[in-house]
This record gives structure tokens, sequence and C-alpha cells, in this order.
């Protein structure tokens, strides 16, 4: 090999991202989790508890159609206790999949939150809104689209939005305050580009990982662009499982390693904050003395 060669295999070597070494070996905090009606039959509490446990989840946001789920999480307190996992509770906005499509125009939606806010959970008081879908994304300005986040901006209430780049823009025009976590940061593959403008121009938005388009390459690691992503806003990202359907759960550990991968490719630092120390701050939990 040439001075030439070896000069450039050199500088492409520098320029590369580092590659992990080993996959992350700390807690999580899983910012995206569902305990439907239709997962407590198949996945009773001791099942779902012991894969979080098995996968180091030591915090979890929980929200489910309808919030009964939720509220059995919250309720379990010696059980999520013994699991070393804490519960964050939202209230979701559905009670069923009829609420999906027409949630952001239905006055009862409000009177339901409203309700939950009141009553609280075992666990302490509900801290967020969401999961909730946007199919179009001009329904972002529905009037109840428009009261719930006003509603969670004056109660520092976060909210949890399945959304495109668009309906972003619109539900921070209505609460330009509200703590926002965007689920899967964009859905259909949102530019990165896109992504680091929004991250920009709204300080308090978030970005929660899964299902994340372009993420990961073949090999499990960062790509190059979101690696990049990662480091410029190692504050504002959220690992998460979404466990949407039954199926999510039984191959729960895998996801949570698969993000344990990923994150081994980043500075320890970094690795920590996007893994678990994000959610918990962002939630007033403790933070464990990084090791």
């Amino acid at each position: 090999m040439g001075l030439r060669s070896w000069l450039l295999v050199l500088c492409l070597g520098a320029l590369a991202p580092a590659q992990a070494q080993t996959p992350y070996a700390g807690p999580l905090f899983d910012a995206h989790l569902h305990y439907n009606d239709d997962a407590q039959e198949p996945h009773p509490l001791p099942d779902v508890l012991g894969r979080m446990q098995r996968s180091g989840v030591a915090a979890i946001i929980a929200n489910s159609r309808p919030n009964d789920g939720t509220r059995t999480l919250a309720s379990a307190t010696g059980e999520t206790a013994a699991a070393g996992v804490r519960v964050v509770p939202f209230i979701r906005l559905y009670r069923n999949r009829a609420d999906y499509t027409g949630w952001f125009a239905d006055p009862s939606i409000v009177t339901m939150v409203e309700t939950e806010l009141a009553r609280g959970t075992p666990a302490g008081p509900y801290r967020g809104l969401g999961e909730f879908h946007l199919y179009d994304s001009a329904n972002a300005n529905g009037p109840t689209a428009r009261r719930l986040m006003q509603l969670a901006q004056d109660k520092d209430l976060a909210v949890l939005a399945h959304v495109d780049d668009v309906a972003i823009e619109l539900l921070m025009a209505h609460a330009p305050r509200t703590r926002l976590i965007w689920a899967h940061t964009g859905i259909g593959g949102v530019p990165v580009e896109r992504v680091q403008a929004l991250f920009e121009r709204h300080p308090t938005l978030m970005g929660e990982l899964s299902y994340r388009p372009g993420l990961t390459g073949d090999d499990g690691q960062l790509s190059p662009a979101w690696r990049a992503l990662l480091l410029r806003y190692p504050d504002r990202f959220l690992v998460g499982s979404d466990t949407w359907v039954n199926q999510r759960w039984l191959y729960y550990e895998n996801l949570m390693q698969a993000a344990r991968v990923w994150l081994g490719g980043l500075p320890p630092e970094v690795a920590r904050r996007i893994a678990y120390e994000n959610g918990a701050r962002l939630f007033g939990l403790d933070v464990p003395a990084a090791r």
C-alpha cells in the first residue's frame, strides 16, 4: 500500500462513526409502552414485569387502551417495586378502537381526560397525555386536539404524539411550551434534516426512537446521519418498545436488546442520557450515579 493510500485509510477511519464494542449495560427508560386490554390475558402482570426486569428496564411511560391497563400497572406498587420498575402513568385518549379516528373533535374525550386527572393513580398523578394518532395532520387543529395541548401546557403534562412533521408544527403552535414526545421521531421516515430543523425550532420537542426507519443499518448499529443527530442533541431522545400488539410483548427482550446494541455505539455519557437519564429527568425520577 502506497503512502497516499495509507493516509486515505487513516483519514477515513478517523471520520467513520465509532462502532459498538459492547452493548450498553445500564438501566433503560421505556418511553413508549402499552398494556392494552387485549394483552392482559396472554400477558398477565407477572409476565410483563418479568420481561421488563430481565431487560433492565427501570422506568416506563405506561399508556393503554383503555386506561385500565395503565391503572393496573400503577396499582401494583409492590410488584413493580420488586421488579425495579418505576411507572410514569399517562392518560390515553382512546376508550376503544373507534376513538382513534375522531378523538381530535370529540368533546367527550376532554371530559374523560379531566375525570382521569382528578382521579389520579395509586402511583401518583398522571404525568402526561397520549399516545394519540393523527392520520391527517390537519386534524391537529381540531377543537379537542387544541384544547388538550393547551391543557397539557397549563398542567405541565407531557404529550406523546404519533404524528407527522406537519402536525408537530400545528400542535406546538397551540401550546409552544408543551413537552411533546414525538413517537418514533416521525412517521414514514421523516428526513433527519427535517427532524433537526424541528428540534431547533421547538426546544421542548423530544424524539422517541422505536420503529424509526433508517435509525440503524443491517448490523444493528446507528446510521452515520442518526448518530450525528443523537450526538448533536443528546438530551432530546428516548428509547421505547411500543407494545401496541401482543407480538411486541413476545419479543420485548429482543427489542430492548436491539436498543442496547446501538446505544453501545455512542459515547457512554450520551448512551446513559438517551437510555435512561433523559426520561428520568423529564419526570423527576432519581438518576443513578454512572458506574
